[in-house]
């Protein structure tokens, strides 16, 4: 399976089912009175993060997410049934944003979490709920509400404890599978490592962590060089990064700041990030000449990072450089907490003003009058126009919300018309 990590679709709730206009008619029962049912609810997207998942392949050829509509409302007050819910597994760390205006909608970063993606729409009302004292047969029924639909950008973030970096061929396949479960595709050639690996490693008396091997990083990754630019969205969510540098680099803290300046180009937060830097591939090289290299890389490396020196394939200091890394990701992680904790102690209550958005607003246009405002376009949207009752309804809600004064006022005539923004018109 090819590993993808950025996809869009179209997501689409269910529509509510519509009200039915129905009469009781049974025999010796004279005007049994309306009975029309309630239409169902449409169902929801919903979007359910899963360990199970580690790419959006899956949804390279389903472009289009839609949720099951609610039945229409029946005779004798049967509610129409609900809109089936559609459930869509993504991976742990998915991002689901709404593509008109970047908004995120959901960030998904726990195996089990769920989000309402988008809501189904309410199922109109039947003419059995409009029955009253002084209505006692109404001949109206509301359409069911249309359910959202949106195009949505779904993102994968991987979220790993630690993020191995490095530039091509430094060994960050190999180590991985020495000291994880990971079975990563070795070569001795760069860019052997085209997607993202994932691997758990087991540390005595600290339970594990799960490493990222993220592909070669070049100069330039930042800017879309390379395959770097694809994948440093990756060690984003990393607590720690592991940079790796290979011993037999011409010139080995040339090739460290290669990496650091990618880091800072692409995010300055990224370049903050807790790391130890590990040289590579020291097996068979004489001490002094690793001392040297080390000496070299701690003249370009803060004086906060650990260097160690270590063999992936002598097994050399890498279980050492496990232990290091654990405490490094716990340190990190309960500094991240006691930040969390302040902020939460500090946090000032918000107060929410009262909204003083006008309700609705009335523009004349080319003998028309145009009508917008949340609340109307909810009720027009569920108006049957091609049923007088219904429009007399939305008539009488008009009256009452104080539009069809307004109409007065700027001058209205009979036989002029009436838009409610795209759902629906008819004339004074």
């Amino acid at each position: 399976m090819h590993f993808i990590d950025k996809v869009s679709v179209t997501v689409c709730a269910g529509d509510g089912g519509s009200g039915r206009v129905s009469f009781r008619r049974e025999k010796f029962i004279n005007r049994g009175g309306p009975d029309g049912g309630d239409g169902g609810d449409g169902g929801d997207v919903v979007f359910v993060a899963s360990n199970g998942e580690n790419t959006l392949a899956a949804f390279r050829y389903q472009k289009e997410l839609k949720a099951q509509p609610g039945q229409d409302g029946m005779e004798s007050k049967k509610h129409g049934r609900r809109g089936q819910d559609l459930r869509v597994n993504v991976p742990v760390g998915t991002i689901i944003s709404r593509q008109s205006d970047g908004q995120v909608i959901a960030d998904l970063t726990a195996d089990g979490q769920e989000a309402i993606i988008a809501k189904g729409g309410q199922g109109g009302f039947g003419n059995a709920h409009f029955i009253s004292s002084t209505r006692q047969a109404p001949r109206v029924a509301e359409k069911g509400e249309a359910g959202e639909t949106f195009m949505a950008d779904l993102e994968l973030k991987m979220i790993a404890d630690v993020g191995l970096i490095g530039l091509p061929n430094a060994g960050k396949s190999t180590l991985l599978s020495v000291i994880s479960n990971a079975r990563p595709e070795i070569a001795d050639y760069p860019f052997t490592t085209i997607t993202p690996n994932l691997g758990v490693v087991d540390v005595p008396d600290s339970g594990s962590l799960l490493f990222a091997d993220i592909p070669g990083l070049i100069e330039g990754a930042a800017e879309g060089k390379g395959l770097g630019d694809d994948f440093l969205r990756h060690v984003e969510r990393t607590s720690v990064l592991v940079h790796l540098v290979d011993a037999y680099n011409d010139d080995v803290a040339a090739a460290y700041r290669t990496i650091e300046t990618e880091l800072a180009a692409y995010s300055s937060e990224l370049a903050q990030r807790p790391e130890i830097v590990a040289l590579t591939k020291v097996e068979g090289l004489d001490a002094d000449i690793v001392q040297d290299l080390l000496s070299q890389l701690r003249a370009v490396v803060p004086k906060s990072a650990p260097i160690v020196a270590v063999s992936s394939q002598a097994h050399q200091g890498t279980q050492e450089l496990v232990f290091q890394v654990a405490q490094m990701v716990q340190a990190e992680k309960a500094r991240r907490a006691a930040e969390a904790s302040e902020s939460e102690e500090a946090g000032l209550p918000v107060l929410t003003l009262k909204d003083t958005t006008k309700a609705f607003t009335v523009e004349k246009k080319d003998g028309a009058f145009y009508i917008t405002g949340r609340k109307i376009e909810n009720f027009a949207a569920k108006t049957d126009f091609d049923n007088e009752f219904g429009v007399q309804r939305l008539r009488d809600i008009m009256r009452k919300m104080g539009i069809m004064h307004e109409l007065t006022r700027q001058g209205i005539e009979p036989g002029n018309r009436i838009v409610i923004s795209d759902k629906g018109e008819f004339d004074y």
